[in-house]
């Protein structure tokens, strides 16, 4: 072994130091509290279109406890947190217990069980980002939206381990949006656009920049040009007429199908 101490994350890694786990994973349970129950029906209030949506999720499940992600997924928009109410809300429609769906909200880290703010600004600080000055990014993200706070919470800025688009480093989610690459003096802009209901720093999102399929980049975001999938069905239709044999049945191609015949270019017989 080796005889260097080792250094905790916490303590001596600065890419460590914000960390990325959910609050709760480490608060143990209560022994001293009654078993928990499944809510009754009868005295838990769910909402209609909360209910509606997790029972549509359920039925796409033979087990329906495999919905318990996009049940707490879509409780949160609602609630805007995976609040007791929320997972009380949840566990009734589902017929599972609270602390079934409290042991899945504290595990995954884009359910949220604490308060905050409506929009989700979601840094990545993994080693491609990070290398490339996402840890500044965050902070000035941090510190923009601290100067401007007036109480309300409007922004949910945070750093998350890996977003997987280390091609476009730093990068960040907004509101599920991929933008990137960052600067520091992006950040007026990002928070600006987002406040304005505006599209996120256009000319940055990941979803609009031009990839090696041709077919794919024929999207007009002003809602112009023909769609991904039209234009995928136009090539689909070429294809198909070119397999398509004449109706008289013949498979002779025509002299304008062969082109020029080459005796009749310069230096021919």
């Amino acid at each position: 072994m080796s005889s260097q101490q080792s250094v905790p994350f916490d303590k001596g890694v600065p890419r460590f130091e914000h960390g990325s786990r959910v609050p709760g994973w480490d608060i143990p349970a209560d022994l001293t509290k009654d078993p928990a129950t499944i809510p009754d029906p009868a005295t838990t209030t769910v909402p209609a279109e909360l209910r509606a949506e997790i029972e549509a999720h359920m039925a796409l499940y033979p087990e329906t406890r495999s919905a318990t992600l996009p049940a707490l997924e879509a409780a949160q928009r609602l609630h805007g947190w995976c609040s007791p109410e929320a997972i009380e809300q949840v566990a009734c429609v589902m017929r599972l217990t609270p602390a079934d769906l409290a042991a899945v909200a504290t595990f995954y880290d884009m359910l949220e069980t604490e308060p905050v703010g409506r929009h989700s600004v979601y840094v990545c600080t993994n080693i491609s980002c990070s290398l490339c000055g996402a840890d500044a990014l965050l902070a000035e993200l941090e510190n923009a939206v601290a100067e401007a706070d007036d109480g309300e919470l409007e922004f949910n800025v945070r750093a998350f381990e890996c977003l997987g688009a280390c091609d476009i480093a730093p990068m960040a989610s907004v509101d599920g949006v991929y933008v990137g690459p960052l600067s520091l003096e992006d950040v007026p802009a990002l928070l600006a656009d987002v406040r304005a209901g505006r599209p996120v720093l256009p000319e940055k999102q990941l979803a609009r920049k031009r990839v090696a399929d041709p077919y794919a980049n024929t999207q007009d975001w002003a809602g112009g040009a023909r769609s991904h999938e039209a234009e995928h069905t136009a090539r689909a239709g070429n294809a198909e007429a070119e397999r398509t044999p004449p109706k008289d049945g013949s498979t002779e191609s025509s002299a304008d199908d062969r082109g020029p015949d080459p005796s009749d270019s310069e230096g021919g017989a």
